[in-house]
Formats: structure tokens, sequence, C-alpha cells
């Protein structure tokens, strides 16, 4: 879809609000990704899922860019403004669709940054797009003109929620402009900043009264998540104890002393992400009677033949994660020897960097009948191995919420983790799974070992049922978000 289709002519007038009561509040939420079109991690499925349970609460509309997939799945797209460029931003076309289930959507459309093969962030051979701050900037600015009353004509919204760098910007482009429409950033991730060269400053329309530790001056370079923490009114996580973490040097990331200034001053919430009802095993049983043994049962047999395993009654591992370094995918190599020496079996699902790729196959090589490796990632697959496991290894040496331990606990999987943000907030240690104190093999190991002495006194069912009847739905933290939403100025 090309700009110049967009004629004053066709601009849509018909806009219509989702409610009209004055405590209802008007939220844009922005993202850089969705479950509903695309998507490469967590962010997608929060996108999804937050603004769905905030519905009842707010009349939320999505702002997304117009990827080819977005172009190829959204069906009908309206034309509603046309949006200047600025500086070396081009401009773009604002369209609006909707989800499946009605939640209006806005499409920042410029065929040249969005409509390409390859990844979101990454090009076809895995490197990131190297005009990566263009397009976000583009999203952010789609995303202030909004704010601002000059996107759509006929709805502005009371608030702005921002979701990572990629969208950070946008508190900047406000700021600079003197608008007043409260924004919130919520940070899913502060190890990924949108770091630029120092020169891209004019480019991405970004005035020099800007360029300062106070502003969005990052060690000599640019950054939009610096920025975004610096404008935004008030800034989330995605768990309580993320919340305190990133205050600290150790999980910071060069940002802790802004942080916790924002901390100090009433500004740094941390809110827990949920997962959506799809995830209660009795509605993914085909409508069978549910017994949650025989269910487990069933569903290991078919693991196990899914990676062609042994028939076995030892327990089952699983591994569902990107095959990085701060999923501490080193740590769990290290300790499936033991795990196999024992009885037990691992699956593993997931890609990531090609030398943890490479180790995961080699594994799965000198014990086939006992480690199962799928490089990649299929949602069918990755939930039949949370209902099918005994066990769930996640030991990440950080993880802001993380959201595969809450599928496994409902699924009656016992997440074996790292004590660090959401999986310390989320997993209630020899109860629904098991905490160890520090990122080592060494301890992972006697995490593992605890797991094994449970399987093999049974009392693992005992477990099992407590993790299966914990609830980690989005209402307490949709409420949450409506909250900050109307204490805004």
């Amino acid at each position: 879809m090309n700009l110049e289709t967009y004629g004053n002519s066709d601009i849509d007038r018909g806009g219509v609000s989702a409610g009209s009561g004055r405590d209802r509040r008007k939220v844009l939420f922005v993202t850089s990704e969705i479950t509903d079109y695309v998507q490469t991690g967590g962010l997608g499925e929060v996108s999804a899922a937050l603004p769905r349970a905030l519905h009842p609460l707010a009349d939320v509309r999505i702002l997304l860019p117009g990827y080819r997939q977005v172009l190829e799945g959204a069906g009908d797209i309206h034309p509603v403004a046309l949006l200047p460029g600025v500086g070396g931003i081009p401009a773009c076309a604002l369209g609006r669709t909707a989800t499946a289930d009605g939640i209006p959507v806005y499409v920042a459309l410029n065929a040249e940054l969005y409509d390409r093969p390859g990844g979101l962030y990454l090009d076809p051979e895995g490197r990131d797009w190297q005009d990566n701050d263009i397009r976000f900037a583009r999203l952010s600015l789609a995303a202030a003109e909004i704010a601002a009353g000059t996107g759509d004509p006929n709805w502005r919204p009371d608030n702005l929620h921002l979701n990572d760098w990629p969208t950070a910007l946008a508190s900047g482009y406000l700021a600079w402009r003197g608008a007043d429409t409260p924004t919130l950033l919520t940070i899913h991730n502060l190890a990924y900043q949108g770091v630029f060269d120092a020169s891209r400053r004019e480019t991405l329309g970004i005035p020099a009264a800007a360029w300062r530790v106070d502003g969005v001056e990052f060690y000599g370079k640019l950054s939009f998540l610096k920025a975004g923490v610096y404008y935004a009114d008030h800034l989330t996580t995605v768990s309580e104890t993320y919340a305190h973490e990133i205050t600290t040097p150790q999980f910071g990331c060069g940002l802790h002393g802004l942080l916790a200034e924002r901390s100090r001053q009433g500004r740094l919430s941390g809110i827990l992400n949920g997962i959506d009802e799809s995830w209660d095993p009795g509605r993914s049983d085909h409508g069978d009677a549910f017994d949650p043994h025989n269910w487990k049962g069933r569903h290991a047999d078919y693991v196990r033949g899914l990676f062609g395993l042994a028939l076995s009654r030892g327990p089952l591992f699983a591994i569902v994660s990107r095959l990085v370094h701060q999923k501490g995918v080193d740590l769990a190599i290290d300790v499936a020897e033991e795990i196999v020496q024992h009885g037990g079996q691992l699956v593993v699902t997931g890609q990531g960097e090609s030398h943890f790729e490479d180790r995961m196959l080699d594994l799965a090589d000198r014990h086939p009948s006992q480690v199962g490796v799928r490089i990649g990632f299929d949602g069918a697959e990755a939930r039949a191995m949370f209902a099918g496991s005994d066990f769930l290894l996640m030991p990440s040496r950080f993880e802001p919420c993380g959201l595969s331990q809450m599928y496994a606990q409902r699924f009656g999987s016992l997440p074996i983790a790292h004590r660090t943000g959401g999986l310390a907030d989320t997993i209630e240690d020899g109860r629904t799974g098991f905490l160890f104190g520090s990122p080592t093999a060494g301890h992972l190991k006697t995490a593992v070992r605890r797991a094994l002495q449970t399987f093999g006194s049974g009392s693992h069912v005992h477990m099992r049922n407590a993790a299966m009847s914990r609830s980690f739905g989005w209402a307490e933290s949709a409420r949450r978000y409506a909250s900050l939403y109307r204490g805004a100025r």
C-alpha cells in the first residue's frame, strides 16, 4: 500500500470510540510486534493479551508497523491520515484495521521501511537492519503524532503506552513538541536498548538540546530506551523483582542510576505479566474427562514419540527457550549428563546462537534415545512439551518476567529456575517448582537433584497439583495499568 493511494478525499472520517464514559480512558498501545500478525518473542504475546484484558476498562487501540506479515494478515486497512516526515524520517500513511475480535489497530504504512523479507528486526542473514533507527523512529513519531492529536482526526488518546526501545522515542518527540499527553513506558527487557551512533541525531529529528545525559545521550551514543526512560511520565516493568533488580549495577545495563531515581520518585512500578485462558489444561484435552495423572502420561508418551526417544517411566525434562547466553543454556547443557545418568530424558526446542545449537545437537547425537533436540520453534509442539514434561529447565541469568514457567505450572510441569526477576515472583520453591540462588552449573545441578529426589519419592504429584492450581491471569495486572492511566497528569 503506497502513500500515493492516500488522497485527502480518502481519509476515513468515521472513527468510533469504544466507550464514552468519563472514567474510560482512551489509550494508544504502541508495539513493534503482536501475536495476531507477527512476533519474535514474549512481547508479541503480551501485546496481544494485555490490550484485550484492558478492553473492559479502557478504550484501547494498538499501533504497530506495517510489516509484510501485517499487510497480509490484517485484511482491509482503511486510510486515516498522511503523516509528514521529519529530518531523515520519511512520511508515512496511517491506516486502521481491527483484530479478529474487534480491537482497533492503527498501522504505520511505508513500504520501503516495513514491507520487506526477513525478520522484524533482522535481515535475512540474521543481522540488524541497517535502518532500524529510521524504521522505529518512524513508528515512535507516528505514535507521538496520534497522541498530539495530529494523527486520527476523530480519536486522540488520553494516555500513550509504549513498549520497549522500538517505541520509546515517542515520549521524547512529545516532550520536544511541548505536548502534554501522559506517557507510560513498559520495559520488557532492559538489555535491548536501541543504541545508535551519535551522528544519527539530526537524521532522527532529535533537537540539539536533547543531546545530553539528561536526554538521549548514553555513553557517547544515542539510546532510544534512555530517551524513553528519561522523558516518559511513568515506567513499568514486567515483575516486581525485576523492577528492583534494574535499579542495581548488576542488572541495570548502565541505566541503573536513572532508574533508581525514577523508583525513588515513585515513577517505576513492577506489574507482572499474565497468560491467557488457553493455558487451562482442562480446555486443551479435546473434551476428555480431566484426570491429571493419565493426562500427563498420554502427553509424555506423545512427546517421547515426537522426539524419537525411548519409552520410559523416568522423569522427562524440557527446555523451551531461545538458545542464548541470557537463558543459561550452557548451564543446562552442563547438567544434561546428570539427568541422563539418573534415568531422565531431555527434550529441547528453540533456536539462537549457533554454538549453543551445535552443542545441543551434539548432546542428542550422543544420547539418541534419551535426548531430543529440534532447532526452531513450533507453538503446538511447545505446548505439548509443557503438557508432557515433568520438569522445565529455566536457568536464566536474568528474566524480566518469563512466560514459560507460568505455562509449565498450568500444565503440571515443575520449573527449575534461577531465583531472579519474574521467576522468583511466580514459582513457589518446593511447592510449585525449584529455585536456585546463583546462575552456575553447580547450583542448577543441586536443584535438578532435588527434582529427581522428589520424582523418586512420588511427592512431585502433590507439587504438580499445586502448580496446576495456580492462576496467572491478566485481570489484576490490567487493573493496575488502568489505575496508572487514570492517575496520570
